[in-house]
């Protein structure tokens, strides 16, 4: 029986938020300001009521013997091109430190794959730091192809 056996992935719900805050501020890579400081919470709080808000969007969390262990994010995206086709975007994928290398992060990756599908997406996308060279390898252990270049504006 392997770890993820008993492994849940549900939408995230509001008093999750704490968890899902600390994977990213634990996030060394990542660089996106994240914090566990409390003055910073009401930020958390606005932009996950914009996701529970959008039919596009949703917040996921992979629970492991009552502990949120991992997290990601969907949207589903249209596009005129590819006449009218739609992809699923998989953003914020984070596995907890301590949790990594058990599986964890396929499960949540094959979780937003078939959502995909039961939402007829006809491609998942996901970006992934450029530096972060282990996950693309897992990535494209699970299927996916380097296909696009990302580019980046910060605006102020």
């Amino acid at each position: 029986m392997d770890a993820t056996t008993e492994l849940l992935i549900r939408k995230a719900k509001r008093e999750d938020l704490p968890a899902i805050v600390a994977l990213f501020a634990a996030d060394q890579i990542g660089g996106h300001g994240d914090t566990t400081d409390p003055a910073a919470f009401g930020d958390y709080v606005a932009a996950f009521e914009k996701i529970e808000a959008s039919s596009l969007q949703t917040l996921f969390v992979a629970v492991l013997a009552g502990e949120i262990v991992g997290t990601f994010q969907t949207a589903l995206h249209t596009t005129l091109s590819g006449r009218g086709s739609s992809s699923l975007i998989v953003e914020a994928v984070q596995t907890r430190e301590d949790m990594r290398g058990r599986g964890i992060g396929e499960r949540m990756m094959r979780h937003a794959i078939a959502e995909a599908r039961d939402r007829g997406a006809k491609k998942v996308r996901l970006t992934s730091n450029a530096v972060r060279t282990d996950a693309h390898r897992f990535y494209e252990r699970l299927g996916f192809v380097r296909s696009h270049f990302g580019f980046l504006m910060p605006l102020k």
